[in-house]
């Protein structure tokens, strides 16, 4: 249990808002303990002018309240930064002018960060997943004339193989990104720590293009997402952050 500084019961609303991106002008979503983000709109990492990680930036039990080490949050990999970089210019140059897919794929990339930090797991596999997980929606457009999440899953994978070995990802990351992106509508086959940070991002994304009453909005929350960092950000997001 988070103490009082660190409950999401006790934010208010002026602990979410916006901050204009530098390079485009895109309004960007931040919670107050975000440290950094990229813009959805072009990809620039922002950091948080108004960062605030309250009791946090003291207490000698922050990591055991948080999970991590508020310390640390500003010291970023350079290898993931570089890689990241290489996964969102070949999103992008897939794209093209698709300016609604690229915005979705870096807006799931956000969430998943930020899930990725506190359960876990491969950040090499997760961050592929996140920018490459729709790369195969313009391909379905064109073969199918549909979108569906099946489609989807079949002309994603492929598209993704040859971005991560142009890149040069080891075998093992491709394997495990394409088995992600061959179920993220579906999840049949598939149920690693990996593939539950991508499915609960990419939810935290379509779930705002959702409409529900509050009753059915959290037991949709409790029943679909996966993760207990993806239900938290859920409930912070969508219903103020009220308890389960």
């Amino acid at each position: 249990m988070k103490c009082s500084g660190q409950d999401t019961r006790y934010w208010g609303p002026e602990d979410i808002y916006e901050v204009t991106c530098s390079e485009c002008g895109y309004l960007v979503e931040f919670f107050k303990d975000e440290p950094s983000r990229r813009c959805p709109q072009c990809g620039k990492r922002i950091k948080n002018p108004k960062l605030n990680l309250g009791c946090a930036q003291w207490c000698k039990y922050a990591k055991e309240c948080l999970g991590f080490d508020p310390k640390e949050l500003e010291i970023q990999n350079e290898q993931e930064e570089a890689l990241l970089d290489r996964l969102i210019q070949a999103m992008k140059d897939e794209f093209g002018s698709d300016q609604k897919r690229i915005t979705h794929a870096l807006l799931v990339l956000e969430h998943a960060q930020a899930i990725l930090r506190e359960e876990g797991g491969d950040p090499k596999v997760v961050l592929a997943a996140a920018v490459l997980h729709d790369i195969g929606i313009q391909e379905a457009e064109r073969k199918y004339g549909s979108s569906a999440g099946h489609y989807q899953e079949i002309e994603g994978p492929p598209i993704a193989k040859r971005i991560m070995e142009e890149i040069g990802l080891d075998s093992s990351t491709i394997e495990h990104v394409c088995k992600i992106i061959a179920n993220h509508h579906s999840a049949r086959d598939i149920d690693t720590l990996e593939f539950r940070i991508l499915w609960d991002a990419d939810w935290l994304v379509n779930l705002g293009e959702e409409h529900y009453g509050e009753e059915k909005l959290k037991s949709f929350i409790e029943k679909t997402f996966k993760t207990k960092t993806g239900k938290e950000r859920a409930f912070k997001l969508f219903l103020k952050g009220k308890g389960r």
